[in-house]
């Protein structure tokens, strides 16, 4: 099951004492707030849950799957995300 963005508003609706239209602005404001951190670079750190990062990546030699023809992958940006320890060992069961 995945979790959307309309359930992650319903749970902070349901969970705190706040009207919906809170909950939306709520979770509006930190995406927000995430999404511009990472597209200036900057790494997001949410203790307990993870860090997400911005690596640079170098351009490389690919090859079309298809036609077999060589080409070359132009240089790109890319959010990779480490679990902290702490959630981890929840997923695990290890808690």
């Amino acid at each position: 099951m995945t979790l959307t963005k309309a359930d992650l508003i319903q749970k902070v609706y349901r969970q705190h004492d706040l009207t919906k239209t809170q909950a939306t602005e709520v979770v509006e404001a930190f995406l927000g707030i995430a999404k511009r951190s990472l597209q200036e670079g900057e790494d997001l750190l949410l203790s307990g849950f993870g860090k997400f990062n911005v690596k640079q990546k170098n351009s490389r030699r690919g090859r079309n799957p298809q036609t077999g023809a060589e080409l070359l992958l132009a240089p790109r940006k890319v959010i990779t995300f480490k679990p902290s320890g702490i959630l981890r060992n929840r997923i695990n069961g290890a808690e």
